[in-house]
């Protein structure tokens, strides 16, 4: 049985309400209950504690680690589906279980995105400062089991331990904070490193030569250094590595058309190890 999470409580226009139904459509139903929720909005966090008691398999989906973005307020409007992917993980809210594809998907992605779904290699010049990205306050609590704030001022202390370099904090853009409308690639110019928890700025990061320091469950944590003692001299994997790391991105994430016609399905199900 598949039961597909709407967010309770949410209008029409929440994208729960758009891809659940496409997921109805494309996943085959394996005999067994397996559930699906979008974001960890509403009761979703519950139900996934109520999920993970019984042994019952769930579903994480969000915005894909590469494509289009999306404008989430005042309500989500996907601009082009051509060029908007979803991630959908399992159990978990990041893919980290995974094996490299054939390189197939990821050559489509850049056939349509054109750009930014290249490594480009890391800064080479000078750096100055660290651009520390928090997730988001419900995110924060679910994985670090503590207020954004806390972590932080604890990010922060650990890192005054090993470096005096300057310090910018840069939280997720929401209507009328000082991040709101501002690009991320412009915080990254001359940055040494970036630092989050499972924030996907990681991934626009690795993509615009700085390099991470990440929660061992974020996606990058395969490219990342996850030690901030090593702030200094963070991990810059070669080319070669971030190639297969980016077509296993390619493998995990996916267009509404392929959600609702299996593609979505059999890629996964060829990807679980």
């Amino acid at each position: 049985m598949i039961y597909a999470h709407r967010v309770k409580g949410m209008p029409d226009w929440c994208l729960s309400n758009k891809i659940m139904p496409l997921i109805e459509k494309g996943w085959q139903d394996e005999g067994k209950p397996v559930h699906f929720f979008w974001g960890l909005a509403g009761t979703n966090i519950k139900l996934i504690q109520e999920c993970e008691e019984k042994k019952e398999d769930w579903w994480y989906i969000d915005l894909g680690y590469i494509g289009n973005k999306i404008t989430r307020y005042p309500q989500p409007i996907i601009h082009d589906e051509d060029k908007t992917y979803f991630r959908i993980v399992k159990g978990g809210i990041h893919t980290i279980r995974c094996k490299v594809g054939d390189g197939r998907r990821l050559q489509d992605l850049r056939n349509r995105l054109k750009e930014d779904a290249e490594f480009k290699g890391w800064y080479t010049g000078k750096t100055n400062h660290i651009l520390l990205c928090p997730s988001s306050p419900t995110v924060t609590y679910h994985i670090n089991g503590i207020t954004q704030q806390q972590w932080i001022d604890e990010v922060v202390k650990e890192i005054r331990k090993h470096t005096d370099r300057e310090i910018r904090v840069r939280n997720k853009p929401r209507p009328g904070n000082e991040w709101w409308g501002k690009d991320i690639k412009n915080d990254l110019i001359d940055a040494h490193c970036l630092v989050t928890n499972m924030s996907l700025a990681s991934v626009d990061s690795v993509l615009n030569y700085v390099p991470v320091i990440t929660h061992k469950r974020n996606v990058a944590s395969f490219i990342s250094s996850r030690d901030i003692s090593k702030i200094e001299k963070p991990m810059r994997p070669g080319r070669k590595t971030m190639e297969e790391w980016l077509k296993m991105l390619a493998e995990n994430q996916f267009r509404l058309e392929e959600i609702e016609d299996g593609t979505a399905y059999k890629t996964l199900k060829e990807q679980l190890v």
